[in-house]
């Protein structure tokens, strides 16, 4: 759920300089690199005799330590850092193989401590930047986008940034050259299967745990799997896949929040309501798993339990941005349009550029006939997607029905390249032959 339907039929400037605030300048390709190339080194996994056995790529940290996969280190004996032809001795300091996440202490190592950012403050096609040591060789950067966030909070990182053999390990940065994830995993069938794991999890890498994974599935592998079955759209696979994993794990929070997922996918919402409160009775203070609650009892018209979900969730995250839109969308459909406008501009107080919280609180204003607020809320919608036809279709009827023919007029002119169809449907509404 998204934004309200088209059958659904003066935000004043003050209140769009409430709830843009200034945003951080992104940096280039060019200068994410040069930030970051004395952060990223190169980890080499020795044998007991100092013979190598492999190598990875690893990222200083504010803490003095060196993370990296623990897949590059588990069968080490010794270990180095470094980078160039200039290389330390390394030991491992703490691991946790279900995470693949490994701590190494090199004191003598000089570099640049990343800048840690948050994997769970990503969105979909945010740009990002994978930068490791493939096979070894100098320092790459490979750019793409986030191509999806998954498993909850925080997401494990899906992104079209290629991931080499040899740049296990290394780092993913934002556009401002913030570490948000650690390079892990890619499948060489896949499109644009990249993984990296999300930099929050390093608060959970304590010494004492093993760097190497028993018998049992990994946290990674299970959803690294989902992922790429879900990308590939094979639903009954990923269901069973799923179910294994609930059996596995029966008290894992993303297991049966991934069930949920792939029941709501294949519109058997009362399986995934199941499911997503199945996680619930595991953690009753998990966002999420009420977020994706809310959804699925909206797409049984079950209006009062939505809301209640919602409420919860923003209860336990007041600025989940996607839980005050969708309360939103369900006010609006029960036609309580002052509440659907109270809850979007909530959630564009939280994340300015979100399109569809514009687009859908001009449509709330459009029910009150506020043709005014509708028609700046329609401009934010498009100026933060302009590819968006509906979003045209739309302001160019708030401006005719506020009797400003012209502004209608160009609204519909730009539609024309966009959707001839609904160009056509604006232009006989606002000059009736």
């Amino acid at each position: 759920m998204t934004r309200l339907p088209l059958k659904h039929c003066g935000l004043i400037f003050t209140l769009i300089l409430a709830v843009a605030p200034f945003a951080a300048q992104a940096l280039t390709p060019s200068q994410v690199f040069d930030k970051v190339k004395d952060t990223v080194v190169v980890i080499k996994s020795l044998n007991a005799k100092g013979e190598p056995l492999g190598q990875g790529s690893g990222v200083m940290l504010p803490t003095g330590k060196v993370a990296t996969n623990c897949h590059v280190v588990k069968d080490g004996a010794r270990f180095q850092a470094g980078r160039d032809n200039s290389f330390v001795p390394a030991t491992l300091f703490a691991a946790d193989a279900d995470k693949d996440i490994c701590l190494l202490q090199a004191d003598k190592l000089t570099g640049t401590p990343a800048q840690l950012g948050k994997a769970g403050t990503l969105k979909v096609g945010e740009a990002v930047y994978a930068v490791g040591a493939p096979q070894g060789l100098e320092l790459s950067l490979s750019n793409g986008l986030v191509s999806q966030l998954r498993g909850g909070t925080p997401p494990l990182i899906q992104t079209t940034a290629a991931i080499s053999q040899g740049s296990s390990g290394g780092g993913l940065f934002d556009s401002e050259a913030r570490l948000v994830g650690f390079t892990t995993y890619y499948y060489k069938d896949g499109q644009s299967l990249n993984f990296a794991m999300p930099v929050e999890w390093l608060a959970d890498i304590k010494p004492g745990k093993p760097a190497t994974q028993n018998t049992k599935r990994s946290q990674l592998e299970w959803l690294t799997r989902a992922a790429a079955l879900t990308a590939a759209k094979e639903w009954q696979k990923l269901l069973s896949w799923t179910i294994e994993w609930t059996k596995a794990e029966p008290q894992n929070v993303a297991a049966w929040n991934h069930l949920g997922f792939v029941y709501r996918d294949l519109k058997h919402h009362d399986n995934a309501i199941t499911a997503h409160r199945q996680a619930i009775l595991i953690n009753p203070e998990d966002t999420y798993s009420w977020y994706f609650l809310g959804g699925n009892y909206f797409m049984l018209n079950r209006y009062d339990d939505a809301i209640s979900a919602y409420r919860q969730a923003i209860r336990i995250n007041p600025e989940n941005a996607g839980a005050w839109h969708n309360l939103g969308i369900t006010y609006h459909d029960l036609n309580r349009y002052d509440d659907a406008i109270t809850a979007y501009r909530q959630a564009i107080r939280i994340d300015p550029e979100h399109a569809n919280a514009w687009f859908n609180l001009g449509t709330s204003y459009s029910a009150f006939k506020r043709n005014e607020d509708a028609i700046a809320a329609y401009h934010q919608a498009v100026r933060i997607n302009p590819e968006d036809a509906v979003a045209w279709l739309r302001l160019g009827l708030a401006y005719s029905l506020s009797g400003n023919k012209t502004a209608a007029l160009q609204a519909a002119s730009k539609l024309r390249s966009l959707d001839p169809v609904k160009a056509e449907i604006l232009f006989n509404l606002i000059m009736p032959k």
